[in-house]
């Protein structure tokens, strides 16, 4: 009992601490005088374009990895989820390259404010937001809610449901989201990134401590990096739909590009993206993989519960209740991310849009994001059943990535395409993976994800030609703008 005391005393003084140093950076920031509603979302949902390379690099880092990715990819207790993280760093490069430049040409405050650029519609910037809304909402959030308390539950050994311990984070994260803007997220990603690379790294070091560094006993299924038709990750679908999954969430996706738009000038955008991508590279595929493959060995076949178990038995109690902070820190941010993120896309896109021009940002914030929190406590219960999270995430992302790429990918690409083909593109590809997923699925869900990307970009090219008269032409080449070259 006094050991348990401990950890969860040292756990409570760490997330203040975070806390605190958080409030105290924010406190210091130069806010900006003008308070026209466009100021107002710069300031709320871009930092007011203040963030260094550093906090880029921390938040972008900190939101990607949280318990979705440390839970779900060590419950599969194999090396072949590693490809996952090997890949995101094309998805960076491709972000900070090609996607980037051009957010900063448009001074976007969206992504999808790109779209109505390239487009001149207002009304496929509105579609595309509501699909990400869609997946926020419906998918990220609650996977995250649900996967930061299953972890709490296992390391600490706690007899409280689920449910109690992701309204615990939901509060506190909706108040970060709230109170602090995208701001108070991106400082608090940064500080509890070091803690938790640096606490990650020590697990995976501690974990392989505990069976001598000898992965021997283990089957090979569980150490390969190259699976086969039936693994999570085919190794033929690394040249289909991997690479285009990670375009689609490291470049197009709100909640990680946010960041990068942040900044004061693109070149430290992009510097921070680079930074990313190198401790995506060298520091956290480990993390991922090792700890689970180890308590596969130590514990056998227990799943999403790999990760919470071994870290509890590996690190010293005080450790571990700072470890238990950091995961806090992760999930909290995470879910505050995608909150603020979310809240930009609806007041941006579709209120400023639709119902009012002039809204009151920070009240409007603060409302809008109680509703989703709501939504997402409410759908806790029906992911607690999974029998991984990290599997069925990616699964459900393909009902609405690559239908979104698509718009992107024929907006860059192509010039004179008619918005209403791009939109029909859209919803015929989200009716079309639907039925890979849940009728007829001849190849792995990656491949499908592929296949409907090709789909989508085919059908908006064909129905703006054939319905709406409107020939297609490369942006790209000799004349096209600079920016797409």
């Amino acid at each position: 009992m006094a050991l348990q005391t401990l950890q969860i005393g040292v756990f409570f003084l760490v997330t203040a601490f975070i806390g605190l140093i958080t409030f105290l950076k924010c406190h210091a920031a130069k806010k900006s005088a003008d308070h026209s509603t466009a100021s107002e979302n710069k300031e709320v949902f871009l930092a007011g374009g203040g963030l260094s390379w550093i906090f880029v690099a921390g938040s972008i880092t900190l939101t990607n990895l949280s318990t979705d990715q440390l839970v779900g990819m060590n419950g599969n207790q194999m090396a072949l989820l590693v490809w996952w993280e090997f890949a995101a760093v094309a998805g960076l490069l491709v972000l900070a390259k090609v996607f980037l430049p051009v957010y900063y040409k448009y001074q976007c405050t969206t992504t999808t404010e790109l779209l109505e650029r390239r487009y001149n519609d207002h009304h496929i910037r509105a579609l595309v937001s509501t699909l990400f809304l869609l997946g926020n909402i419906f998918i990220y959030l609650p996977i995250m809610l649900y996967g930061g308390s299953l972890f709490m539950q296992t390391m600490f050994g706690v007899d409280l449901p689920i449910m109690v311990l992701a309204i615990a984070f939901a509060v506190v994260g909706a108040a970060y989201a709230i109170l602090g803007g995208l701001r108070a997220v991106a400082i608090s990603d940064t500080y509890s990134g070091v803690l938790l690379l640096g606490l990650g790294i020590l697990v995976v070091f501690l974990a392989m401590k505990t069976i001598d560094f000898d992965f021997s006993g283990i089957p090979p299924e569980r150490l390969t990096l190259i699976g086969d038709k039936d693994s999570p990750i085919p190794w033929t679908t690394l040249f289909t739909g991997m690479i285009f999954i990670q375009t689609y969430y490291w470049s197009t996706n709100q909640t990680i590009t946010q960041r990068a738009m942040a900044s004061p000038t693109l070149k430290e955008g992009q510097k921070g993206v680079y930074a990313a991508a190198a401790i995506r590279l060298m520091i956290v595929p480990p993390m991922i993989v090792i700890p689970g493959i180890v308590s596969y060995k130590s514990y056998g076949d227990i799943g999403d519960a790999a990760y919470g178990r071994i870290v509890g038995d590996v690190l010293p109690v005080w450790l571990s209740g700072a470890f238990a902070a950091a995961i806090a820190a992760a999930v909290l941010t995470s879910f505050n991310s995608v909150l603020n993120s979310s809240t930009a896309l609806y007041v941006c896109d579709i209120h400023e849009k639709y119902i009012g021009k002039a809204p009151n940002v920070p009240r409007l914030n603060g409302f809008i994001t109680l509703i989703f929190v709501v939504i997402a406590l409410l759908l806790v219960p029906v992911y607690s059943g999974a029998a991984s999270i990290i599997n069925i995430l990616q699964q459900l992302n393909g009902l609405l990535s690559m239908p979104i790429l698509s718009c992107f990918i024929v907006g860059l690409v192509f010039k004179n395409v008619d918005s209403r083909a791009a939109i029909t593109a859209v919803v015929f590809g989200v009716c079309l993976y639907a039925f890979f997923s849940f009728v007829w699925a001849p190849l792995h869900y990656i491949h499908m994800m592929f296949v409907t990307l090709l789909s989508c970009v085919a059908t908006a090219l064909l129905v703006s030609r054939f319905v709406f008269g409107k020939q297609a032409s490369l942006a790209i080449g000799r004349n096209a703008e600079p920016h797409l070259v």
